[in-house]
């Protein structure tokens, strides 16, 4: 099979662009750099396509690779055919592979194996004969000195040839995906958590992939069983008339074929089917969590605000940070708003003095424990003394890992771990993509059941997003921070802190050309890296732009206002993609691609549960898109929950809204307009529709 023709059938796309996106992902160039700027040979591939084709391409590779083994090995057993070539050359999946070799497999002891070694062979040879007499059988049997145990010898060989039968198993995994029921019952440990998932049965072909996750969770707590259910005397007629032979003993033929599915096939293929909804449960868990993310890093940043960063706290008090328009710390204090009036009479005079103090313009609120209270003092603070400031609750996930880092402790390593976390809650205000790239992924809080999900997986996905998201931005080399420097194609960590040190020691860099000054810039990096990386205030004006250097004589015929002659030099180095991104560019030189985006959604007053009525209309963002809905900020500590049956995008039709995913239409970040239908102050939930409106109250 020719790789890139597989794939480009598969994906839709051209053949030579496959092939040329393959060579230069294999050539180390990295991807945000394919899809940025060479476009021409990709046919404008974007970073998703990319990734999704590289990730095809390695599990074909490995496919094609497993074909080889097993053809080596079935040719050094002497057994290999035409049969079985034609076979594995069809094999779409590892797991068809391993049903073609399974007959040929070394096996470990098992009861067929016992069988063989004692001689039942010839028993077995009567039973699978065509047109063998019960006289044959007896005879056979005759020879043997416990004509019971060569008899069921003989079966238990027969019982296991059915159960290594690729015919047999590919008909027992289409019959039980199309009819098959994961039906789930109470387990050891009763758990009311997973009560809706008590006595409950649903087709396979349409489970849904977060119950999936869900349902294993339960199982693994052992507040589950799970077991698949499927009408097994259909299936086992089907079989019956494919695998037995016509002769007399077919009634033994029978009962081995039925001990071989009950005892080898069934297990066997309900792991398998499970496994195979897990894997797809999975990715596309991961896939709702890269949708996610890449909204959240590139939301609009809240550029030239002094901020008042608050991590909200009962016992421990809120912790609380003064920071300047770039992040600096200028102070930070604790205070205590959830316990005596004394003491939140002490915390209003503190903070007071800090917001006059350092003229702070806007408070960012984490959203955990005691945020609802903190969230009222500052509403009350604004409103009693009539400041002009306003605040916004921020998602902390994650900012507590942050702060007990090494990474945090390098970069405040005379502050307290609590203040560390308030000065990221912060900062993910005023830049969201630069203060949470210092945080794994998985941990910033979108998406869902994260603990059941392949780290390795995972991780690969969510970094992968992360990169071209900050390399979508480009980055300031004299403002970066080591932590964001690596995500650009081509930096690493290594060089990054080479970056740092250089500017460190030397002073701002003025120019692109500079950077190849920096101890690790080689050829390789600086060409991978160079478009991404942005001097503020250059000379040269292009190297504030996503214009890559190397298209400086392209881009300058623009600038001397020369549009033929770019367009000619454009069209004879196949440079039409280029042009027209230098185009976009040059209208704007430095813009920052995020101000187009939803601003963060800031308020002066607060509301509660029990502010709420049935009826109520808002517009709030979007703080994550799950399986069977979204999740809408409506301005109180609870996210309400627009679930995909009350979404306007939801298809009316059954079988479309079966397939229905919502993360396709909604981003995190994204405005939305809500009407609340349903409040249940004794579980804190509030219920959303999406309406069409803007908010009447």
């Amino acid at each position: 099979m020719k790789i890139s023709a597989e794939l480009a059938k598969e994906l839709n796309l051209g053949e030579k662009s496959v092939q040329a996106a393959l060579d230069l992902i294999n050539d180390n160039n990295t991807i945000p750099f394919i899809a940025r700027y060479r476009k021409e040979q990709t046919g404008n591939m974007s970073d998703d396509d990319l990734r999704t084709l590289y990730a095809r391409y390695l599990a074909l590779k490995s496919l094609e690779e497993k074909k080889e083994e097993i053809e080596r090995k079935l040719k050094d057993l002497e057994v290999y055919n035409e049969d079985l070539a034609k076979a594995i050359e069809g094999a779409k999946t590892l797991t068809d592979l391993e049903d073609i070799y399974r007959p040929y497999r070394p096996k470990r002891r098992t009861r067929a194996t016992i069988a063989k070694e004692k001689g039942y062979g010839p028993v077995y040879e009567i039973l699978v004969k065509e047109g063998a007499t019960e006289r044959d059988l007896k005879t056979c049997l005759e020879g043997f000195e416990d004509s019971e145990e060569a008899l069921q010898g003989g079966m238990d060989i027969l019982a296991e040839a059915y159960s290594d039968d690729a015919k047999i198993r590919t008909l027992v995994k289409k019959f039980v995906r199309l009819t098959g029921q994961i039906a789930s019952q109470e387990g050891k440990k009763s758990d009311d958590t997973y009560a809706m998932y008590y006595d409950r049965e649903e087709p396979l072909k349409r489970i849904q992939n977060h119950r999936v996750l869900a349902l294993n969770r339960g199982e693994k707590e052992e507040a589950l069983k799970v077991k698949i259910n499927f009408p097994k005397d259909l299936l086992e007629g089907q079989v019956a008339m494919m695998a037995l032979v016509d002769n007399q003993v077919k009634d033994k033929q029978e009962e081995a074929l039925k001990d071989g599915l009950d005892r080898l096939v069934y297990p066997s293929i309900e792991r398998e089917i499970r496994n195979d909804l897990t894997e797809r449960a999975q990715k596309d868990a991961i896939d709702v969590f890269a949708k996610n993310l890449k909204p959240l890093l590139l939301m609009q940043p809240l550029k030239n605000n002094r901020v008042l960063a608050m991590d909200p706290g009962y016992r421990t008090g809120c912790k609380v940070a003064a920071l300047d328009e770039y992040g600096k710390v200028l102070d930070h204090t604790v205070i205590y708003v959830t316990k005596s009036d004394r003491e939140k009479e002490a915390g209003e005079k503190e903070i007071l003095g800090l917001i006059k103090k350092y003229g702070l313009q806007v408070a960012s609120i984490g959203n955990g424990t005691a945020s609802r209270e903190t969230e009222q003092f500052m509403s009350d603070l604004i409103q009693d003394n009539h400041l002009d400031m306003t605040y916004a609750i921020t998602n902390e996930a994650g900012a507590s890992i942050y702060s007990a880092s090494k990474l945090g402790a390098e970069e405040f390593p005379d502050l307290d771990v609590t203040v560390r976390g308030a000065i990221s809650i912060g900062r993910r205000l005023q830049d969201p993509l630069a203060e949470l790239v210092k945080i794994e992924p998985r941990h910033i809080g979108v998406g869902q059941y994260q603990h059941d999900l392949p780290k390795q997986e995972l991780e690969g996905t969510l970094q992968g997003v992360v990169q071209d998201s900050v390399n979508r931005v480009g980055v300031d080399p004299n403002t970066a921070s080591v932590p964001l420097l690596s995500y650009v194609a081509g930096i690493g960590p290594k060089l990054a802190k080479e970056i740092v040190k250089y500017r460190e020691e030397k002073g701002p860099f003025h120019s692109r050309k500079e950077l190849k000054e920096v101890k690790g810039m080689g050829p390789a990096s600086f060409q991978q890296s160079a478009g991404f990386l942005r001097i503020v205030d250059a000379e040269n004006i292009l190297d504030q732009t996503a214009v890559h250097p190397e298209s400086y004589p392209l881009a300058q015929l623009l600038l001397e206002g020369k549009e033929d002659q770019a367009k000619e030099m454009a069209r004879e180095a196949d440079m039409t993609y280029t042009l027209e991104d230098i185009k976009e560019e040059l209208k704007a030189p430095g813009r920052d691609p995020r101000d187009q985006l939803d601003q963060v959604s800031l308020r002066k007053g607060a509301m509660g549960l029990d502010d709420l009525e049935l009826g109520m209309q808002f517009q709030g963002p979007i703080r994550n898109v799950v399986n069977f809905g979204v999740f809408v900020d409506i301005g109180i500590k609870e996210d309400g929950l627009v679930h995909r049956s009350k979404l306007l995008n939801a298809p009316k039709d059954r079988r479309a809204y079966q397939a229905f995913d919502p993360s396709k239409a909604y981003k995190v970040g994204m405005t939305l307009s809500v009407e609340v239908i349903e409040i249940d102050k004794e579980r804190g939930r509030v219920g959303l529709k999406e309406i069409s409106s803007g908010p009447e109250c």
